[in-house]
């Protein structure tokens, strides 16, 4: 997966579509999501499209998987798995993740259908986060 940074930095350069096709190639490259971990516990609610989100390694180094049912809605959780992927847990936990998603303006980029669920993904994130750092 790319960093923020990298993403950001490509982002930058882009305009209306070519953004929107930038999003969609990240939510190809997430890692593949077992059909057996999108279950009512990793469902982001508030979200117009389904999103899963599971944590899976240790305190140590936090790896998530996600996926979605809509290609757009997609590369957004790709953003907010970009900004914690494997990192310690008490860091993601602390972690700005809005502030890391910033350089993206989602708001003013993608319709607020699309953009309503993106709080909720990242308190799910934390909150898994918070729970495997308290162990």
């Amino acid at each position: 997966m790319r960093s923020l940074s990298d993403i950001v930095e490509e982002y930058d350069f882009l305009d209306g579509d070519e953004r929107y096709r930038l999003l969609i190639e990240l939510g190809r490259e997430l890692e593949a999501m077992p059909d057996a971990l999108k279950t009512d516990a990793t469902l982001v609610r508030g979200c117009s499209a389904a999103v899963w989100v599971y944590p899976t390694g240790d305190a140590g180094k936090l790896h998530f998987l996600a996926d979605s049912n809509a290609a757009i809605t997609k590369g957004i959780v790709a953003l907010v798995i970009a900004a914690v992927q494997d990192r310690p847990a008490a860091e993601v936990a602390d972690l700005d993740i809005t502030g890391a998603l910033e350089p993206f303006d989602l708001k003013n980029q993608l319709s607020s259908n699309r953009t309503q669920g993106v709080p909720n993904m990242i308190a799910l994130v934390k909150e898994h986060a918070a729970r495997i750092a308290a162990g």
